[in-house]
């Protein structure tokens, strides 16, 4: 069982919005605080396409194949991680904490987690791999209770 400690920080993020908490109570009954918000806008990948897929010519006579698309949609939420990774690393060199629970989709987490700098890396007290971003906060203390009783 992990415990949130007084004035650790939950990062709750997916690819596009981000919360940064801080529990200003114990780990029996957690209390978070909004520390920081960052968003980005994302339209989906469909709203960010305006052509149809390129065409190559195959090997035979007047055949053509369509060419894989680029997921901008996706790009930019892994871009989001990766823009959180260094946040992190910037506030972590300020020791604005000493631990941090991260709690992310699991697609996101795993870039962000590949992305986090040794310094931060070594505060991660805890992964949560679920979507909270559109809980409201005390929600979000409620499932992360949970899930840390879990770990």
């Amino acid at each position: 069982m992990t415990e949130l400690a007084h004035g650790a920080w939950v990062l709750v993020a997916d690819g596009e919005k981000a919360l940064f908490l801080e529990n200003v109570t114990d780990g029996q009954d957690p209390f978070l605080k909004v520390v920081r918000i960052e968003s980005q806008d994302n339209p989906p990948h469909g709203q960010q396409v305006s052509d149809r897929p390129g065409r190559m010519p195959d090997d035979s006579v007047g055949q053509r194949s369509a060419m894989e698309e680029v997921d901008w949609h996706m790009i930019a939420k892994e871009r989001f991680a990766s823009d959180m990774s260094d946040i992190l690393y910037r506030l972590a060199h300020r020791n604005a904490f000493e631990q941090i629970v991260l709690v992310a989709p699991p697609r996101t987490l795993g870039t962000l987690r590949d992305k986090l700098h040794k310094q931060v890396a070594a505060r991660v007290v805890a992964e949560v791999p679920k979507d909270m971003t559109n809980h409201p906060v005390d929600r979000i203390e409620t499932l992360l209770k949970a899930e840390l009783a879990k770990a």
